[in-house]
Formats: structure tokens, C-alpha cells, sequence
């Protein structure tokens, strides 16, 4: 699996400002070899690691920075929008997870962590999810 076909989801970039160092390691050891993420995961990263993490703004744009220097970020566009929606309808996807899925397919990623959504499951044939900490 190369870098270029992987997709993290927020809850697995979390990890890296974790207190669980196994989950910390293990999330830094994928996100060193690189991927893809969202714009909606840059946001939603901020949002948990500014106000339930209270990391300083600082804080936040530092990480976020290493973040972005090793991934490759997705914008979200209509045609994402339309593809969640699909997506959320076809496989019982909340929307926002939906609108990361679309995003992983977009991308032509093949593999998305994700702590949050079904391990194992493939999606539209071409995505499989995977709980990295499994």
C-alpha cells in the first residue's frame, strides 16, 4: 500500500495528541509515510483540538502544518457533496462520515483509517476501511 492510496480520517490524526502513546505511535507510524486528507478534516481537527483537547491556536497550527507538509488535502466540492449524499443513502453513512468516504473515493484512495466507521467494509468496490488500531 503507497502513501498515495491511503486516507486518514480525523479520529485517526487525533491519536497524534493522544496520552495513549500505542495509538500515538501507531498514528504517526502511518502518517509518516504520508496520504491523503480532507479540508472537513482539517476543520473538524481544529475544532476538537481547540476547544475538548485546549490546545493554543498555536498549538494547533503547528501540528496542523506537519500535517499538511505530509498529506496531500482534498477541497470539498459540490460533486463531493453529491457523492456523500449517494453514499450516506447507499450504505446508512452518517452524512459527515459520508462526506469523508466520497472524500477517499475522490482522492482514488483504496484504503481509509477510520476508528469510526466499519473495519473490513468496502465501499462502491473500490474503498476498503480500516480501524488501524485493531
Amino acid at each position: 500500500m503507497s502513501a498515495t492510496d491511503v486516507f486518514f480520517d480525523t479520529n485517526v490524526l487525533l491519536y497524534l495528541l493522544s496520552v495513549d502513546a500505542d495509538k500515538a505511535d501507531r498514528a504517526e507510524t502511518l502518517l509518516q509515510s504520508g496520504g491523503h486528507i480532507s479540508v472537513q478534516v482539517l476543520n473538524e481537527f481544529t475544532s476538537v483540538a481547540t476547544r475538548k483537547l485546549k490546545l493554543s491556536w498555536a498549538e494547533t497550527t503547528e501540528v496542523l502544518g506537519i500535517v499538511r507538509t505530509v498529506c496531500e488535502v482534498s477541497p470539498i466540492t459540490e460533486e463531493t457533496h453529491d457523492r456523500a449524499l449517494n453514499l450516506s443513502e447507499r450504505y446508512q453513512f452518517a452524512f459527515y462520515d459520508a462526506l469523508i468516504v466520497a472524500s477517499a473515493l475522490i482522492s482514488e484512495c483504496r484504503t481509509l483509517y477510520s476508528e469510526d466507521l466499519q473495519s473490513g467494509q468496502q465501499v462502491a468496490g473500490a474503498l476498503r476501511i480500516v480501524n488501524p488500531f485493531q
